[in-house]
């Protein structure tokens, strides 16, 4: 048939490479030449029996949500050997304190380094008995806007749930630290998902934990404003997975969060920043954790894990904007009536780039998948879903 003759050979080798990824991620003891396998026999079946180009993509579709039911009805679950090996890899080293017995904080005693950031260090503790802490140390004199440490540990006692990091304890230190004490999770999804070492069940469950995470904080009137990859932890690929780093976190009437209509803009990290806070919104509502949300599904759905959104070498909002808006589109009034009441829209004349379609922005990934995705990110924020709704989609139906 004449669509036969015009699908190019570079076209089927990237169905046969897509399914190939899609059916390795569904089982982590997959090998190689066995997915890629299963993928060239699913992909000649569509060549050979589909009666257009339309029912050849249709039937390489239903091949990748068969391999995402699949990989739900018989999960592949790593054995203990191949756990430890993960953790091995990684388990960052110690960095050496000048003292093999590590630094001390309050009762906390052997305290290694574990990871530094601009507003805190966290330290890995481990006591006699065996039990094994991250000692957060943070100065909170020295916090810019809007980081408070005092507020993240209020919010953090108020937030108690299954799937939110649990507070241990705070403690005060010399020099104005305070330091705030959490059970030690050894994963973040963000690193999972570089090395690609959880399956599409694994992956579907922190989801889904995610999820479950946010509805609880929303309920509560808490936004947590940073969701990321990164500040999602477990200490297992199979969960269950926390939400973490309440480090920038809002709620209307905690003495240390802004007013409801003067929220601080600055929130959020590069890729993941919700359009509406790019263009000076300062009422904005928890739909902004949802636009994070939906950033990280495309993140962890998509074969390579890339981020969704690109910010440039040095996160820039103009560039966020720019790729946003050549991805789903450039947005007006008629699609964004909220655009009224953003105080830096019109500022800037964009180009008015076309909607790109769904299965041109998420290939080679389920159709229940890339749905979600779709009814996260949408401009309006009253249109996205809620975690709740997220929760019911049929994504999650089979978890």
């Amino acid at each position: 048939m004449e669509w036969r003759s015009n699908l190019g050979f570079t076209e089927r080798l990237r169905a046969i490479q897509s399914l190939t990824a899609v059916y390795q991620q569904t089982s982590s003891s997959a090998a190689f030449a066995e997915a890629q396998a299963e993928a060239r026999r699913y992909e000649t079946e569509a060549y050979d029996q589909a009666t257009s180009k339309e029912e050849y993509d249709r039937m390489c579709q239903q091949a990748i949500d068969a391999a995402e039911t699949k990989s739900v009805v018989a999960p592949v679950i790593n054995g203990s050997d191949d756990v430890h090996n993960v953790s091995q890899e990684l388990e960052p080293e110690p960095a050496s304190s000048g003292s093999s017995a590590g630094e001390i904080f309050g009762q906390y005693t052997s305290c290694f380094h574990h990871y530094g950031g601009l507003q805190s260090t966290i330290y890995k503790s481990t006591a006699k008995d065996g039990t094994v802490r991250a000692v957060k140390i943070t100065i909170p004199h020295l916090m810019a806007a809007p980081h408070d440490a005092q507020r993240e540990a209020r919010l953090l006692r108020e937030a108690v749930g299954p799937h939110v990091i649990p507070l241990v304890e705070t403690f005060n230190l010399d020099g104005g630290r305070l330091a705030l004490v959490f059970p030690f999770l050894q994963y973040d999804f963000a690193r999972l998902l570089e090395r690609d070492m959880v399956t599409a069940t694994q992956t579907r469950s922190i989801l889904r934990d995610m999820f479950q995470g946010l509805a609880h904080i929303h309920k509560l009137g808490i936004i947590h404003r940073d969701v990321k990859p990164s500040n999602i932890l477990m200490s297992s690929p199979d969960g269950p997975a926390y939400l973490a780093d309440f480090g920038i976190s809002w709620k209307e009437g905690d003495p240390g969060s802004e007013p409801s209509d003067l929220k601080i803009t600055d929130v959020g990290t590069t890729s993941y920043r919700a359009p509406e806070v790019l263009f000076g919104y300062k009422a904005y509502g928890t739909p902004l954790d949802l636009w994070a949300a939906g950033c990280v599904v495309a993140e962890a759905i998509t074969v390579g894990h890339g981020e969704l959104f690109d910010s440039g070498p040095v996160g820039s909002d103009l560039s966020l904007i720019h790729s946003i808006f050549s991805t789903l589109g450039t947005p007006d009034e008629q699609t964004w009536p909220e655009v009224h009441v953003l105080p830096d829209w019109g500022k800037v004349e964009f180009y008015a780039f076309p909607a790109q379609s769904w299965e041109d922005i998420l290939p080679a990934v389920s159709s229940n998948g890339r749905d979600l995705t779709r009814r996260l990110l949408r401009y309006q924020s009253s249109e996205r879903h809620s975690a709740d709704e997220a929760l019911r989609h049929p994504y999650f139906s089979t978890v």
